[in-house]
Formats: C-alpha cells, structure tokens, sequence
C-alpha cells in the first residue's frame, strides 16, 4: 500500500468535496438552462481541479517511493509504475 500523509489525504478529500460541489453546480446550470459557455467554463474549472488532485497524490506517491524505495517496491508501487500512474493523469 502506497502510504500518503494524512494531511495529505485531509487536502485530498476537501478538495475532492469542492469538486463535488463544483460538479452540482454544473447539474444545476444545466437544468436552469444556463448559456452554453458559462456551463462549459465551469466544466473546464472542475476538470483542472480534478487533475490537481491527481497530481497531488502522484506527487505524494513519488515521494514516498524516493523516500523509501524497498518498501514501495514490496507494496507494489516502485518508481516505475507511479511514473505510469502519472502519465494516466497529464
């Protein structure tokens, strides 16, 4: 298992709500008909979010591998495969 700091994990998680806020916000323009281009920045703005949580993690990940690289490898996540989840979110 990949070990993230928990303060890590707790900015993770508050940013993922507000994602999730951003994410009914768009339900909701949709629904009241809002103009196209107003829904289509929302959409955008909630997509960078989501990818600056994933670079987050990622990043928290490669640390931990540099940090420790014979327990990440037992764990299953040595520098090569956090290099591949990486490149699944750029």
């Amino acid at each position: 298992m990949l070990e993230i700091p928990e303060e890590t994990t707790a900015d993770l998680v508050k940013r993922l709500r507000r994602i999730e806020g951003q994410i009914r916000g768009i339900q909701a323009m949709l629904t009241d008909r809002r103009d196209c281009a107003d829904v289509v920045t929302q959409i955008a703005a909630a997509n960078k979010a989501l990818e600056q949580v994933g670079f987050k993690l990622v990043a928290s990940g490669l640390t931990y591998c540099i940090s420790n690289p014979d327990e990440a490898a037992e764990s299953g996540y040595d520098l090569a495969r956090v290099e591949k989840m990486f490149t699944k979110i750029s």
